[in-house]
């Protein structure tokens, strides 16, 4: 039986996050463990942006942009993943839809969120080749996007060289609390003692808190995303819904269905999704699409994330939630600060974990 200080269950951007945040600030016998293979899951099928304006509340936006703050200095800790700060664009085509964006702009920039409204005029100058039915749209410089598997891989890399150990294809099945920690076996006979517990699991972290006897609201929620062949650059903002590669291949995704952890593509929301992107960016109307692929995103009961240690379970921690690519470097500063010191700057009361647990 291995014993270590803090095991990790789940390898995916949040996971990776949090043991490479810990090893670095000096914690030692890391372990993660993955139920598949590296980006087998939610970090593996995704747009992968980093995306602050247009959230809300206000507060939530907020959240995020301490996150997206970070992400300069991270690619420089562990290595090129691709961080790029397009600025990212929300078209509006309805005049209705205009009048809540200006008023949720306006709360924004007053929170210190760089937002602005443009005009139709303005949004054309800025990105001609969109749809000249639109009336306007919210944009702000600081949203952007990353390489999910690079982000991954960087992570991994540097947790490895600070000693994290990690277990693939290596499901926890059961979970036992003793006196000091936590002993966990897989489904393929590993037991593992831990002092500390993070689940960090995604999609499957409610199925995964049942074994601590821990209600983790969250349910898998289908997304499926278009690629194109390679094209002449249409669009260098993040668009919502939309981001074209630096190889020229377009990526659209407007759909968000309930379907259990059925991954498949169909049809029908492939259809949607084209015709929403073709009225968006007229000239996508005679692009060859090449591959689609669904993901599953990990949304909590109340959309927000599920953080912190959990009452009544010394040392047994949560980190689960949608937008990971863009909270992983703010959580991973939270977690790593909680195990190691029982407490954080980083005011995260809203999203703890214990809302959910009376």
């Amino acid at each position: 039986m291995k014993t270590y200080n803090t095991v990790i269950i789940g390898g995916g951007v949040i996971g990776n996050s949090i043991a490479y945040h810990l090893s670095k600030k000096g914690e030692k016998e890391i372990a993660v463990m993955e139920r598949d293979f590296p980006l087998s899951g939610t970090s593996g099928a995704t747009q992968a942006w980093v995306w602050v304006h247009s959230k809300e509340p206000v507060s939530y936006a907020l959240f995020n942009k301490q996150s997206s703050d970070l992400y300069p200095n991270l690619q420089k800790e562990i290595g090129d993943f691709e961080y790029m700060q397009q600025g990212g664009i929300v078209p509006i085509f309805e005049e209705d839809a205009l009048a809540d964006a200006v008023c949720l702009a306006e709360e924004q920039q007053q929170a210190g969120i760089p937002v602005q409204v443009l005009t139709r005029e303005e949004v054309l100058e800025i990105e001609p080749e969109i749809s000249s039915e639109v009336v306007g749209a919210t944009y702000s410089p600081i949203d952007g996007s990353v390489h999910p598997f690079r982000l991954v891989e960087r992570y991994m890399n540097a947790a490895r060289k600070n000693d994290v150990h990690y277990y693939f294809y290596n499901k926890v099945i059961k979970a036992k609390r003793q006196k000091d920690g936590y002993l966990l076996t897989t489904n393929k006979g590993k037991e593992l003692f831990a002092k500390h517990v993070v689940i960090a699991s995604g999609t499957w972290s409610k199925e995964v808190g049942e074994l601590f006897e821990v209600h983790i609201p969250v349910k898998p929620v289908r997304g499926q995303v278009l690629i194109t062949e390679q094209m002449q650059p249409l669009f260098k903002h993040v668009i919502m819904g939309m981001r074209q590669l630096k190889n020229g291949e377009v990526l659209s995704d407007f759909t968000e269905q309930e379907a259990g952890f059925d991954k498949r593509s169909t049809f029908d929301k492939m259809e949607e999704t084209a015709k929403r992107a073709v009225k968006i960016i007229p000239a996508l109307k005679d692009a060859m699409i090449i591959r689609s692929f669904s993901g599953l995103r990990a949304i909590p009961e109340d959309d927000f994330p599920i953080l912190g240690e959990v009452k009544g379970k010394a040392n047994l921690y949560v980190a689960c939630m949608h937008s990971g690519m863009t909270l992983s470097p703010l959580i991973g500063n939270i977690i790593s600060d909680l195990i190691l010191y029982k407490k954080t700057a980083i005011d995260y009361s809203r999203y703890h974990v214990n809302r959910f647990l009376g």
